[in-house]
């Protein structure tokens, strides 16, 4: 079954013209923008096998055209001079915040409205068959970087308002935040954040060329379905190769952020050698905003059954342990956003993490322990060491919106969220 399926994908793959600015090493060149007798080439395709290759198209043509059904070489994208190793993540350490949630907030609010509209308005324009505009999208990578550095629960905050029918728009800027998210967390250079959180916000958007009745199903794909489902990797890559000015690897995560380090992902069936650290940190960012989202047919999981997911993930082969680890350590036990019942029945919302006891972050209330709304007020559990009643206040478990009756969303909107957390600590 799953070889058919690959047939599929591979059937559907037309010959992709590309600015002869970005060939790289690896790929087929099956035409030229001009007769071949015309050139010096001697032969009608070619695969570019070394930089001179490159170089002989470069000055003879102005645009080229390839065939993916014979690179016989996958381009490598390397983030940085590391293996990633085990060792290497466990010694790292991200950088100290550069400033508050208190301060970061409004910024963030504005960042995160502003890219999502942007980000819903390359998805229109990707339908239509319109170019996305890259340097508009790497300006938008570029303030989330900076806010993500700033303060990160700010904006990791912004993640969970969710609306369902947003989704796939959504969920792109999610996880080119969540990505530059787990990039700070594995200590990578702002240059390094601005690329990993472009490959983020860039690697779905093959899906705007996929039917909406197929991406919205509920049930089981046939394995048409399934193949065309699948094939939204390289409609992403053809898409982001004919983009001017892309980021190329962002061209080769929307490629490749559903291959598996055991070699059973799609569409190549890459071996774990060949998945650039870019491409898994995006997987992994790509599966948590996916099961942690609601859907038009399926509700999201929790925070802590969505890690328990990606925990099981990293160690059957598909996701990368070590760097599943630092997402987690980044997101934390209770990140930004979430919904918690504490000990005394009442229920809040976690504003900003303690990295000195991240299982006492600063909590907005929201409900009395009657489950009633209550008035809005910031209290930080590392400081508040007992209840009204004089118990020991502390979180004990974390809860999904519906389980509460708590609408993250038309709290924001109203604005009773932003009264709240401005009493946070400057």
């Amino acid at each position: 079954m799953q070889s058919k399926i690959n047939d599929l994908l591979i059937d559907s793959v037309e010959l992709v013209q590309i600015d002869v600015k970005d060939l790289k090493v690896g790929m087929f060149v099956s035409k030229l923008d001009r007769p071949w007798l015309e050139t010096k080439f001697w032969f009608q395709g070619f695969e570019l096998k070394n930089q001179a290759d490159i170089d002989a198209v470069q000055q003879q043509c102005e645009f080229v055209f390839i065939d993916v059904t014979k690179q016989t070489k996958v381009p490598q994208y390397v983030a940085r001079s590391t293996n990633y190793t085990p060792d290497f993540l466990e010694k790292v350490q991200p950088p100290a915040k550069r400033s508050s949630f208190r301060r970061e907030i409004g910024k963030a609010e504005v960042i995160y409205q502003k890219t999502s509209g942007l980000v819903k308005n390359f998805m229109e324009e990707v339908k239509f068959g319109r170019p996305i505009n890259a340097l508009a999208a790497k300006k938008a990578v570029a303030y989330c970087v900076d806010s993500v550095l700033n303060a990160p629960d700010a904006l990791m905050l912004m993640t969970q308002l969710k609306n369902r029918d947003e989704y796939t728009a959504q969920h792109s800027m999610n996880v080119c935040i969540f990505s530059i998210a787990l990039g700070r967390q594995v200590g990578l250079s702002v240059e390094e954040l601005n690329h990993v959180g472009l490959c983020g916000m860039m690697h779905d958007m093959g899906k705007m060329q996929v039917p909406l009745e197929i991406l919205n199903k509920p049930g089981s794909f046939s394995p048409e379905e399934l193949a065309i489902m699948q094939s939204h990797t390289i409609k992403g890559w053809k898409i982001l190769l004919a983009t001017n000015g892309m980021y190329s690897g962002a061209v080769d995560v929307a490629f490749t952020h559903h291959e598996r380090l055991d070699g059973q992902g799609y569409p190549r069936r890459l071996t774990v050698e060949q998945i650039t650290p870019y491409a898994r940190m995006v997987a992994i960012a790509d599966m948590y905003d996916a099961v942690s989202s609601d859907r038009v047919y399926k509700k999201g999981k929790s925070h802590l059954d969505s890690i328990k997911i990606l925990t099981e993930s990293s160690s059957t082969g598909h996701l990368d342990p070590a760097l599943t680890m630092k997402f987690i350590e980044s997101l934390g036990i209770y990140p930004a956003g979430s919904l918690v019942e504490l000990s005394s029945g009442e229920v809040a919302m976690v504003v900003e993490v303690n990295p000195k006891a991240k299982l006492k972050p600063k909590i907005l209330m929201l409900q009395d322990a009657q489950k009633k709304p209550c008035q809005e007020f910031i209290v930080d559990l590392a400081l508040a060491s007992a209840n009204f009643g004089g118990q020991p206040l502390k979180i004990s478990t974390v809860l999904r919106a519906d389980e509460c009756g708590v609408d993250l969303l038309k709290y924001y909107q109203s604005g009773l969220l932003q009264k709240g957390w401005k009493q946070a600590e400057p």
